[in-house]
């Protein structure tokens, strides 16, 4: 009977424990994305490319959309 308990805890606790780090990474990227206009710039500029700050903002403006998309359609 002990053993069942245990076991029964211990999947419950791995479950849990999976779903709480899934949102918790979902929230964190959602605060920080995974690239910033610094790293955009950096990879304008090895592209060739001369980033103006018009052309960050509607880049990063454009992927947060697609996120907001991507989140609502999960």
């Amino acid at each position: 009977m002990l053993i069942l308990v245990f076991v029964i805890g211990a999947a419950l606790g791995v479950i849990g424990g999976f779903f709480g780090a899934r949102q918790y990474m979902k929230h964190y990227l959602a605060d920080n994305p995974p690239i910033s206009e610094d790293m955009m710039r950096q990879m304008m500029m090895q592209m060739g490319q001369k980033p103006s700050e018009k052309k960050l903002n509607q880049m990063m403006s454009s992927m947060k959309a697609q996120s907001k998309k991507a989140a609502k359609s999960k």
